[in-house]
């Protein structure tokens, strides 16, 4: 574990599905992402916007890895979860989790609003030294009214699925400018781990952040730590910037 014995550490990103640029320009930029996640030293890693295959990119260039991008990102001694939810015509991506933590079970659940965004959560089960955790990853959708329908339906998800004294995670990218979801997610019992702190935790567009897109709320935990790595190096590897949290396991 990282840190001290009493904390654990999580992390979201979106990883822009390891290349950065446009047209010519455009760069694989997934092996310096996977030394940056190492980096991170997060027990819970939640990527969004991950390959499991891509032939376009594959053809375009000579690094690509022979893996799934979420195997490959993984590093030595974490296991990789994966589920698609979008497949499109050269591959198919989705949601990932990364972890040191065992794992004890996951699932997915579709929250697609409609059908030209495909949406879904990734629901993995960890057991945190002898603690619980259920993680929910997160895409949510880009128009408002979408976002609202996928908060219900995660929502009726954890209260269907999730017992309620268990300790809950919700990463990912809200893609929710203003945090308008927080209320909603603060009236299931979630709070926002980085409180909307100013600047110090925005994470989009990763050249000159002006907006907080990614969010780590959580149920049954306690934050003592969150921040927003910065530097060049991260502003050239995604369009966003990844959101760390430390959370207290002294208080169980």
């Amino acid at each position: 574990m990282n840190a001290t014995a009493h904390t654990f550490r999580v992390a979201t990103y979106n990883i822009h599905k390891g290349v950065q640029g446009i047209g010519p320009a455009r760069r694989l930029e997934i092996h310096n992402l996977g030394h940056a996640i190492e980096q991170l030293d997060a027990d819970i890693v939640c990527l969004q916007e991950v390959r499991k295959m891509n032939r376009q990119g594959a053809q375009q260039f000579a690094r690509w890895p022979d893996m799934p991008q979420a195997e490959f990102l993984a590093p030595e001694g974490y296991t990789a979860v994966y589920e698609t939810n979008a497949i499109t015509r050269h591959g198919e991506h989705g949601n990932a989790l990364l972890t040191r933590w065992p794992v004890v079970r996951q699932n997915h659940h579709d929250i697609s609003d409609h059908r030209f965004e495909q949406r879904g959560l990734l629901h993995v089960v960890i057991d945190v030294d002898g603690l619980t955790v259920h993680a929910i990853v997160v895409h949510l959708g880009l128009i408002k009214g979408s976002r609202v329908r996928q908060i219900a339906r995660m929502r009726e998800f954890i209260e269907r699925e999730i017992p309620n004294d268990d300790a809950v995670i919700v990463a990912g990218d809200f893609n929710d400018w203003g945090a308008r979801m927080r209320y909603a997610m603060n009236a299931m019992g979630m709070r926002d781990s980085s409180d909307l702190r100013g600047p110090s935790t925005l994470t989009y567009p990763s050249r000159l952040p002006v907006t907080q897109l990614d969010f780590i709320y959580a149920r049954q935990l306690a934050p003592v730590a969150c921040s927003v790595p910065r530097g060049p190096i991260w502003t050239r590897m995604s369009d966003h910037l990844p959101l760390i949290t430390d959370f207290s396991l002294s208080n169980r």
